[in-house]
């Protein structure tokens, strides 16, 4: 998410004995980089008793898993829950988390969401004179160049590269370099999908659902 969301959500149904009732008021943020969800409890004065704030919390779990756009899980989000109301007979745990769902559903729709993606941490070891392949098939993987450095003849390349961009790297590196190249990688970070490539991504999961 990239901007901050206010909602006021009411989950209220009544069919015949006992119905169900659960408002909540959210604020949805953007967390930072790597640091995953955050839920944070800001109600005061017995608004929402305390026996049903792990259902909103686990009811806005369940929409991130789900995801808004193509399905995708959302990452690095920050919630506030900071009012609400309850009803002495119709409140439960399920009417809280339902409308903890419906709520960050909601705020998903104000706050500008984008599709990241996961970066890895490339270093690749090579003999000189395959830098140049190196540099030019890492750029070709929507890598980008971190720095490098000379090592006993060799050279270590440094750059972050979309984790979807690495697959078959191992067979492209050891072709490209006679089998003289070498390559570790780990997780980084996650990064927005530049838009072209969201769209096809969108698409393509549209088409397969459909």
């Amino acid at each position: 998410v990239r901007r901050l969301a206010d909602v006021d959500c009411k989950y209220a149904r009544q069919s015949g004995g006992k119905g169900q009732y659960g408002h909540v008021k959210i604020k949805l943020e953007p967390n930072e980089s790597g640091k995953g969800y955050e839920f944070i409890n800001a109600v005061v004065g017995g608004a929402i008793p305390k026996e049903y704030i792990p259902a909103v919390d686990a009811g806005i779990q369940g929409a991130m898993l789900a995801g808004t756009i193509a399905g995708y899980p959302v990452v690095d989000c920050k919630v506030t829950l900071y009012d609400g109301s309850y009803h002495e007979v119709d409140s439960s745990e399920m009417a809280f988390k339902i409308a903890g769902s419906m709520a960050f559903k909601d705020a998903m729709k104000k706050a500008d969401p984008v599709l990241m993606e996961p970066i890895m941490k490339v270093v690749v070891v090579v003999p000189d004179e395959y830098m140049g392949f190196v540099v030019g098939d890492i750029a070709s993987r929507r890598g980008q160049m971190e720095g490098s450095e000379n090592i006993n003849g060799a050279v270590q390349i440094r750059a972050n590269v979309p984790l979807s961009e690495m697959f078959g790297y191992a067979t492209d590196l050891r072709s490209g370099t006679q089998g003289r190249g070498q390559y570790v990688m780990e997780p980084s970070h996650y990064s927005e999908i530049p838009k072209s490539v969201a769209e096809a991504i969108i698409a393509k999961r549209a088409n397969k659902e459909g």
